[in-house]
């Protein structure tokens, strides 16, 4: 069972092992390559956003994968699910600015693509594909 990261309630009534195999599964959905596809992509994620730490980086980004993934059932609907997640972004204001939401959307498209050789795009190739995705949104 995949808990989503707004599922997390500190009022909790599970046992702790539940809560750590909860947790578990929420990384291995999160880094299905493991601890280094995470160091990697946080690597990326603060040469986008040098000024943010890695919990200001993966709190959004997470999120926006979680809605990735609702949206997107099927690698065909991906398309639909940036689309959403762009047009859309007044539902997120509270964890991802209006501002932020193509570059999450590019790096949540790019860890889609990444296999185990997690061969991520640079930085600017990621704020690239998010100034394309505002070209394309509408």
């Amino acid at each position: 069972m995949l808990v989503a990261l707004g599922d997390i309630n500190i009022f909790s009534w599970k046992s702790r092992e539940q809560q750590k195999r909860e947790m578990a599964d929420y990384e291995k959905w999160a880094f299905p390559y493991g601890p280094a596809q995470r160091e990697k992509l946080v690597k990326l994620m603060l040469e986008v956003f040098p000024k943010e730490c890695e919990a200001t980086v993966l709190i959004p980004f997470l999120t926006c994968k979680e809605l990735y993934c609702r949206f997107a059932k099927t690698p065909d609907q991906a398309d639909e699910a940036i689309k959403s997640l762009l047009t859309d972004v007044k539902k997120y204001k509270r964890i991802i600015s209006k501002r932020d939401m193509p570059i999450y959307v590019a790096l949540v498209a790019a860890d889609q693509k990444v296999d185990e050789n997690l061969e991520y795009p640079t930085a600017r190739q990621i704020m690239d594909a998010a100034a394309q995705l505002m070209l394309t949104k509408t």
